[in-house]
């Protein structure tokens, strides 16, 4: 164990080499995270588009749950790695234990909001008894069996920070080939099992969760010998929290703002038609394709970059945002391309019906504009949140959803023409870019260029 701990790849390996081996496993855990997120609303789609309309209004309290768990992961990612690059061994143990601590109490969190918030969220946004009804009962399951999804996060987060992103990628694997596995056989009642409508989905969400967190803490257990979890590391400490939480909270408000973005969105949209939301859900249930691997690079990077801060190796910090940037934007290109090249393709994975294609092909070619400039943001996000300044990717977030793309959407709207609204998209991520531009010169220039050769 010492040896590993004094000659950790995050310090020694080829950047090229060390980013793909650390972020290729979790772009296939990430494609298939994707998969899922198709494969659902797939099915979901078979029941009727009220069932869909119900899965996809869930979006924004799923997206805060998610938000929580990663922003937690996020800061837990950063301080840990950081702590291996100093040789900071007791305080990455310390970090473990309090890290597994704020994913169980968020779990308990995340039940209260099961259990009172999900039917008055959905009377708030439609009058639809049919929508109402399925979606409060879809996103109760979601919320009160999430622990799951808070623990396999952490887990997950611990085996990515000390460089074993494999088994990273095993343990989401797991749970999301569970879910893909189940949801026909929970929605229709395939063999003994009963036909559970969008309660059958929202069964195989969390029976998925829970599969892949089981198997992350084995994992952890078995494999992850650079951390200790001893009991004496689980008693919160406030120092070790606070760390935690000035990254992570930063990161939660991040992806928090995209459920206020996607919840005024759809409000916009449903005074249309609630034909014009179905379309909204599926492009984002289209975009984790391309977005995923990018977040799958994202979390195979971080660690890399924390370890070296902390160890002071500036080349190898500056080596890594290069590469991660151009690999993220080639991604972003593709996606581009497919999205320009087979709009009613790809909606029909959905049973789109003439009305969905006649709103869904422009829009999705007018949205996917975005992606010439969301790869390089989303890099430059996650390397505010590996130094410790998640705060200049919370701002930039904010800036790109809330004040720039909402209000830029309600103007559009003015005009009558929804096809118009779509054009909020580019034109925020836009801004966003030229922010993003601005923070890393400053990042650069005060954060990383000051740093000595390790």
């Amino acid at each position: 164990m010492s040896e590993e701990r004094q000659e950790n790849k995050m310090g020694v390996m080829p950047v090229g080499k060390l980013l793909i081996s650390m972020s290729l496993p979790m772009m296939i855990s990430m494609l298939v995270q994707a998969l899922y997120n198709v494969v659902d609303s797939y099915f979901v789609a078979k029941l009727s588009q009220d069932a869909l309309n119900a899965v996809s209004l869930s979006f924004p309290i799923q997206n805060l749950l998610i938000a929580v768990s990663v922003g937690t992961g996020v800061g837990l990612n950063a301080l840990l790695s950081r702590n291996l690059g100093e040789k900071n061994f007791e305080g990455a143990n310390r970090a473990a234990g309090n890290g597994l601590l704020l994913g169980f109490l968020s779990g308990l969190a995340a039940i209260l909001v099961g259990l009172t918030v999900p039917r008055l969220f959905f009377a708030a946004q439609t009058d639809i008894s049919a929508i109402v009804e399925q979606g409060t009962t879809y996103l109760t399951i979601c919320c009160t069996w999430s622990m799951g999804l808070f623990m396999g996060i952490t887990f997950e987060r611990l085996l990515q920070s000390t460089g074993k992103t494999f088994y990273a990628m095993i343990a989401q694997t797991v749970g999301a080939v569970t879910n893909i596995v189940m949801d026909p056989v929970l929605i229709f009642g395939l063999g003994p099992f009963p036909a559970m409508g969008v309660a059958g989905a929202a069964v195989a969400t969390v029976a998925g969760q829970i599969l892949g967190a089981l198997v992350g803490g084995i994992l952890n257990l078995v494999y992850n010998r650079e951390l200790s979890f001893g009991g004496k590391y689980l008693r919160p400490k406030g120092k070790v929290i606070g760390q935690i939480y000035a990254v992570g909270v930063p990161s939660m408000v991040l992806n928090s703002v995209g459920s206020v973005m996607v919840f005024g969105l759809n409000q916009i949209l449903i005074a249309f038609t609630d034909t014009a939301t179905a379309v909204f859900g599926i492009y984002f249930k289209l975009q984790s394709f391309i977005f995923m691997p990018v977040f799958g690079l994202n979390n195979g990077m971080v660690p890399i970059i924390a370890y070296n801060y902390g160890a002071r190796n500036k080349d190898r910090i500056l080596q890594t945002m290069k590469l991660a940037v151009l690999i993220a934007t080639g991604f972003m290109l593709c996606g581009l391309a497919v999205a320009e090249l087979f709009p009613a393709q790809l909606l029909g994975i959905f049973e789109a019906s003439e009305e969905m294609l006649a709103i869904g092909v422009p829009a999705l070619r007018i949205i996917c504009t975005s992606f010439v400039f969301a790869g390089f943001g989303i890099v430059c996000g996650s390397v505010f949140q590996a130094l410790g300044h998640g705060v200049l990717s919370m701002i930039s977030s904010i800036v790109r959803q809330l004040v720039v793309l909402l209000p830029a959407a309600w103007l559009l709207s003015l005009t009558g023409k929804l096809n118009l609204v779509w054009l909020a998209f580019p034109i925020a991520e836009l801004f966003s870019v030229c922010l993003c531009v601005i923070f890393t010169r400053r990042i650069v220039k005060t954060v990383i260029g000051p740093l000595e050769e390790a």
